[in-house]
């Protein structure tokens, strides 16, 4: 009896020398290994592997639709498509860049949709670079006393200009012109030229695809009978045009529809 009381007193002291968390495992035998501790770490890793590879998964995922999204976005420097044009689109500017191919198909156009410049007889004329407009000396631009009329240089002066900018634009543009101011220097009793000199650059303009201002200065000579002899300036005129693309200027109708329309509807 002795024996068996001191022995569970060396039990219960050894009991209370534990932790608090360890008190459960008391009563195993004490040449028994401890693996409470291993047993209990295990899992712990174990569950952590897998949430560190859960959250790698989508950052992975994630990088490769970073990367494949620049395969199907337009980058921020490339142009946008241009949009589709319809027959009656592609017809007026092949019939834009017909009238600006040569005189003949210049003279038929003018017959049908100017007849001023027709009338007047009005060409173009290219030397390498410059670009040039020559109105013949005829009884049409004659005014009484048999000198070249001050509205046919004024009128024609017009026509100079905005040919030499629809041409550049490639009969893909409106072209109207906004100011034009003339400046009588001497009567001209010959034919007259046209010598036409844009302000800014063209080319640049049209490729932007916006609407844009362009101002041309025209020196306007007496073309000389005699080679010798030295031109006469006889003019000079300042003309704004303002180029409207097609695609453009047919959203501005479409939108101008539109709210007549809704105007309609509320009345």
């Amino acid at each position: 009896m002795n024996s068996q009381a001191s022995a569970t007193r060396t039990d219960r002291s050894v009991s209370d020398l534990e932790p608090p968390g360890e008190a459960e495992d008391s009563g195993r035998l004490p040449d028994q290994p401890h693996h409470a501790d291993d047993s209990n770490a295990a899992p712990s890793s174990a569950h952590s592997a897998p949430s560190a590879h859960a959250d790698a998964v989508p950052a992975t995922e994630h990088d490769d639709a970073a990367d494949s999204q620049p395969e199907t976005q337009a980058q921020p420097g490339q142009s946008k498509p241009k949009p589709k044009r319809g027959l009656i689109e592609r017809a007026e500017a092949y019939l834009a860049r017909l009238s600006t191919r040569n005189n003949f198909w210049h003279r038929v156009c003018s017959w049908i949709w100017l007849p001023f410049a027709y009338r007047s007889g009005i060409r173009m004329r290219r030397d390498g670079q410059t670009i040039s407009a020559v109105l013949p000396f005829r009884r049409f631009n004659r005014n009484w006393y048999d000198a070249m009329a001050g509205a046919a240089l004024l009128g024609n002066s017009e026509i100079a200009g905005g040919m030499h900018v629809f041409k550049a634009c490639g009969g893909n543009h409106r072209v109207v012109c906004k100011h034009l101011e003339y400046r009588f220097l001497r009567p001209c009793v010959g034919p007259a030229m046209y010598r036409v000199t844009p302000r800014e650059d063209i080319e640049a303009l049209v490729r932007s695809g916006k609407e844009f201002n362009i101002t041309v200065d025209m020196e306007i000579v007496q073309v000389m009978r005699s080679p010798n002899e030295q031109e006469r300036r006889v003019g000079r005129c300042t003309a704004t045009f303002h180029a409207t693309p097609t695609v453009i200027h047919k959203e501005k109708l479409r939108r101008k529809r539109e709210q007549r329309k809704k105007l309609a509807g509320q009345g």
